[in-house]
């Protein structure tokens, strides 16, 4: 790596074992050491910082105390996992966090032996370290080894329910396992609802802090004569101070708070309960969001997600663009339909940020929900206001709506309930990769009945969607919009309801007729202009609607054209697969009718750049001119030939 900080204690590191044996004051000099780099590190390539920075010495207090990889460290989302993978052997590797070809952002299986489990969506840990926990008693046998299994989850993942479910079954089977609670205050936003002011109240009190510090001893793991007045002592404080303790009523030891960057008491508490403990233990380390980096300390939701930036302004490197935000203009859109209509309410699932909605609540606090992670929860909850006679938006990026899907169809769409979905990071994402690309929301969503479903092409067309979902009563209504910027088309003042299942023509042409959903309209545009040298003008229309579908439009454009493509940023089952289904239902194909369906591969396409990911998926301007050229049976000669 170029221009490496001076980091002469990692620089002894190259794997975990180096770590084991050392004693706390040189694992301190490591964990500093560590930060620094990977701020340096994040500088260069962006992407998660301040939760990394966040675990550093527990990070390091986890390696030096565990057999890792025969010990599995699971990291709950793991955007928080970059000092671990600097630490196993991926250091050198660092420069190519995020890109084509390089590490990724998360942890993952093929990566690396001590990444013993995926993740990029939240509250899975516990179940997985359970799962292995389980193996391991039964006589699981992997190649390195199973050993302790160790979920890390910080307090936004706690508030998913996925997390309760498996907390709930660790206390009930009993077996060892070790569940590490990071409670940093923070999980992208600042946390929201009962349990993290339960948490707030765990260590608010200094007295109560020292009685149950682990670093003074757990009352499980003391000697047996000293156990039982200890535990009197406790119940009477537990009562006097929080009314019980919720972890422990599900069958947990309970450890903690600990100071998460105290590496004295971390590496303590570790040893403790590695050595001793002999069911299912607890262990509560508050830590700090960003920590050793003041532009990420100071405004924790700013520094979670960063581009490149400058490691001593902590200014972000963005390319400039003249085109606005598609999440910014859905964000303005809904504000602007709000101050007409007080029935409109927003609700996230932990991304104010993320989904724009940290603008709309700015503007309207009471009619904003951030209910934490819990998509769940968050579908049902709409589907509570939406049949109280409200209009919620229940945004989410597509990738987390999938979470909910149960509730989507039994909560809204069974019952009819208008309830606008608003899905952001539609169809490929880029750096994040294949487990936040929004690849099957189309399919998923199109196939319930009653739905309403559409794609903006443009930030223009999202701004009548935002009206048209306003205006929707008869049913739940989505509409999905990519990351990132527009393509700088002229912006109306204010949305215009479009008419439900209407598409709309962009080029009248001849032999060929591409039928676009969504932003692929631009790169058919493109195409369009490298098939005007070969002498071939297709017919553009955009479909706006995969349900209900232009019947109209689509049978209109089958009979005038030898041949018909559909284009969607979505997978095999979507917009296209409808279509087929009308053509063959109207005996088009009988006519001879030439078709063909452009959507994503049949394959988990790994993190690279949005075009370079589009390239993979075959769905550029190039891949669109091929496509019509082979369903024409033209060759592809050179256009000066």
């Amino acid at each position: 790596m170029s221009h490496r900080p001076d980091t002469p204690h990692l620089d002894r590191i190259k794997t975990p074992a180096d770590l084991r044996g050392l004693p706390v004051a040189e694992l301190r000099h490591v964990a500093d050491d560590l930060r620094t780099e990977t701020i340096a590190a994040v500088s260069k390539t962006g992407g998660h910082l301040g939760a990394g920075l966040g675990v550093v010495e527990l990070t390091v207090a986890l390696h030096a105390v565990f057999d890792t990889p025969r010990d599995k460290v699971i990291w709950d989302v793991s955007h928080q996992c970059y000092p671990h993978k600097i630490l196993t052997g991926r250091r050198e590797a660092m420069p190519t966090l995020r890109k084509k070809g390089g590490l990724s952002g998360f942890t993952k299986r093929s990566e690396s032996p001590y990444d013993p489990f995926g993740a990029a969506h939240s509250s899975t840990s516990i179940s997985a370290a359970l799962g292995f926990a389980v193996a391991r008693d039964l006589g699981g046998v992997i190649e390195t080894g199973l050993g302790d299994a160790i979920a890390v989850i910080g307090d936004g993942a706690l508030t998913g329910g996925m997390a309760f479910e498996a907390l709930n079954n660790a206390g009930h089977l009993g077996k060892r396992l070790i569940v590490i609670l990071n409670d940093n205050e923070m999980s992208i936003a600042p946390p929201t609802g009962a349990l993290s002011s339960y948490l707030s109240r765990l260590y608010a009190g200094a007295p109560f802090q020292e009685l149950k510090s682990a670093a003074k001893g757990a009352v499980s793991l003391l000697p047996e004569p000293f156990q039982e007045g200890a535990r009197r002592a406790k119940e009477l404080l537990k009562a006097a101070t929080v009314g019980g303790t919720l972890f422990e009523e599900l069958g947990f030891s309970y450890v903690g708070p600990i100071d998460g960057h105290d590496m004295d008491q971390l590496v303590s508490v570790l040893r403790t309960v590695k050595a001793r403990a002999d069911g299912p233990i607890l262990i509560h380390a508050i830590t700090r969001k960003g920590k050793g980096f003041r532009h990420a300390e100071s405004t924790p939701d700013r520094g979670h997600a960063r581009a490149p930036f400058d490691m001593v302004t902590g200014e972000q490197r963005k390319a400039p663009s003249n085109a606005p935000s598609y999440t910014k203009v859905f964000a303005q859109s809904l504000i602007r339909e709000a101050e007409e209509d007080d029935k409109i309410v927003a609700v996230t699932a932990a991304m104010p940020d993320g989904t724009g909605l940290d603008l709309f609540g700015e503007r309207f606090p009471k009619r904003t929900f951030d209910v934490g992670i819990a998509e769940q929860h968050a579908v049902t909850f709409c589907a509570g206001m939406a049949a109280g006679g409200m209009k919620p938006f229940c945004t989410i990026y597509s990738t987390f709506l999938q979470r909910g899907y149960d509730q989507v169809v039994h909560d809204v769409a069974i019952q009819r309930l208008p309830v606008r979905f608003a899905i952001d990071r539609a169809g490929l994402v880029g750096a994040d990769g294949a487990t936040h690309a929004g690849s099957f929301d189309v399919a998923y969503l199109s196939n319930l009945p009653g739905f309403v479903v559409m794609a903006a092409a443009d930030e223009a067309e999202l701004v009548h969607m935002v009206a048209t979902a306003v205006a929707h009563d008869a049913g739940p209504i989505a509409f999905r919009y990519p990351r990132g910027e527009g393509v700088g088309v002229d912006m109306p003042e204010r949305g215009v309801p479009l008419e439900i299942g209407k598409g709309r023509m962009i080029q009248e042409g001849s032999r060929v007729a591409i039928l676009s959903f969504g932003t692929r309209l631009s790169e058919v545009q493109k195409a369009a202009e490298a098939l005007a040298a070969r002498g071939i003008t297709p017919t553009i229309a955009d479909a706006r609607f995969a349900k209900p579908l232009d019947s109209e439009l689509i049978l209109r454009l089958a009979a005038d054209h030898e041949a018909l493509i559909t284009i969607e940023e979505g997978a095999v089952g979507g917009f296209g697969s409808h279509v087929a289904q009308l053509l063959a239902e109207e005996g088009v194909f009988d006519r001879g009718l030439k078709y063909r369906s452009m959507v994503l591969p049949d394959t988990f396409i790994d993190q690279a750049s949005p075009d370079d990911m589009y390239a993979v998926a075959a769905m550029n301007a190039e891949h669109i001119e091929a496509k019509v050229l082979e369903v024409l049976g033209v060759a592809r000669l050179s256009r000066q030939a």
